[in-house]
């Protein structure tokens, strides 16, 4: 694994982006936080990231974006599984970020002190 980090830093340091996007690498560090911290094996981490991968198969050219989304869902499934986080908690994380994300003007940072998490207040889901 320390081959693989060294890697990405050097790459980083040559002037290659690892992450497209602040919110993979976020990704990424919490994962390898919880790993270190001994909530899952990487074996574990690796077969529910294939599983996510291939249950959603999806169908687009950014190939960042499929696997970091994937990513983000095997996270966030996998905290839920090991009841590092209620679903109801990481739902409202959810609902307070997208309000922080709407209340942001483009361009700026989203904060998520700009909103405060207020039950009832949710935004509708798809599945609403």
């Amino acid at each position: 694994m320390e081959s693989d980090l060294q890697r990405l830093f050097d790459g980083a340091r040559a002037g290659h982006r690892p992450f497209a996007e602040p919110w993979q690498a976020q990704a990424f560090s919490m994962t390898l936080t919880l790993h270190a911290a001994g909530h899952f094996t990487w074996q574990e981490w690796a077969d529910a990231l294939s599983r996510e991968l291939v249950a959603n198969d999806a169908q687009s050219d950014d190939v960042d974006e499929i696997y970091y989304s994937a990513w983000l869902r095997t996270l966030e499934q996998m905290c839920a599984s090991k009841a590092l986080i209620g679903m109801d908690e990481l739902i409202q994380r959810k609902q307070d970020w997208d309000r922080a994300a709407r209340a942001t003007e483009h361009g700026k940072p989203i904060e998520l002190s700009r909103v405060e998490s207020a039950p009832g207040k949710d935004i509708p889901t798809d599945s609403q």
